[in-house]
């Protein structure tokens, strides 16, 4: 596939500015938004339990679930379809005992043939399957949806977070108006998102990181098209959430900053079952 390739290419070159960016802590998506949504949904204290990553990046998320904050599974498996990534997300491992009970693999979600792989090598399947802020990035999610009820335990969950279908990955535009008459201290400043295309929306190529060497490919999908295909494969959700900033999340020197549309969610969060 033209832009898998292309978007696991772009993920090579920027593996570099991206765990720059990110760094050992996160950015303000995780800390205000992601890391919060996943201690609502991930089951916690649960010791004995597997987890598996993928597209993890530089092991943010994956670190988080090996630590005591993160509900300390018993074990993580880390994958992603950039070696590079993954180099960066290992050096990042510096906890001893989380880096004990933490491995890393390179996946690529695209490809069936990996699943097949991750089966053998796991036949009891994990308790915890996490996807964070990745399915924007992925060209093709059925080999990972049709893999999903093999992969997970009987009372497993898939736990996965986007960037908001209806306003960040559609056509949209942002919108800010200010009002001189109801000025006081300073003029009255309102936001709006205008969505001029959400059904049908092509593969588009943006930034997630100002100053990332290469442009990566967003994959755009409705609401109704991303849960339909896991639901086709007999997955069941029971949790979610549309994660937005807050106040205390804007930025006064941006007005145009997504921190500052709190009305406006920035995630979609949603978690999954199987049917047993």
């Amino acid at each position: 596939m033209e832009f898998n390739q292309e978007s696991l290419s772009s993920w090579e070159a920027n593996s570099a500015h991206w765990d720059a960016t990110i760094g050992q802590e996160g950015n303000k998506y995780w800390k205000a938004l992601q890391r919060p949504t996943l201690e609502r949904l991930i089951p916690r204290n649960r010791p004995d339990s597997k987890a598996l990553e993928f597209a993890t990046g530089n092991g943010l998320a994956a670190r988080w679930l090996a630590s005591v904050e993160g509900g300390g599974v018993g074990s993580v498996l880390a994958t992603d379809g950039s070696a590079e990534m993954l180099k960066h997300a290992e050096r990042r491992q510096t906890d001893e005992v989380a880096a004990a009970k933490t491995s890393y693999r390179q996946v690529d979600v695209t490809d069936a043939a990996a699943f097949d792989e991750l089966l053998k090598s796991n036949p009891g399947g994990f308790d915890v399957i996490l996807l964070n802020m990745a399915i924007m990035d992925i060209a093709d999610i059925n080999p990972l949806a049709k893999a999903l009820p093999k992969l997970l335990k009987p009372d497993g969950v898939f736990v996965a977070t986007v960037l908001h279908p209806v306003f960040f990955t559609s056509g949209y535009t942002r919108s800010i108006e200010l009002n001189d008459w109801k000025y006081r201290d300073k003029p009255e400043i309102t936001r709006a998102k205008v969505i001029r295309e959400y059904l049908d929306v092509p593969p588009s190529r943006g930034v997630a990181q100002w100053g990332q060497p290469a442009l990566q490919v967003y994959f755009h999908r409705p609401i109704h098209e991303l849960f339909t295909t896991f639901f086709r494969e007999g997955l069941v959700m029971d949790a979610i959430e549309e994660p937005a900033f807050t106040e205390a999340d804007g930025n006064k020197d941006r007005i145009e900053a997504h921190s500052n549309f709190t009305q406006l969610p920035a995630l979609l969060a949603f978690r999954l079952r199987r049917i047993s």
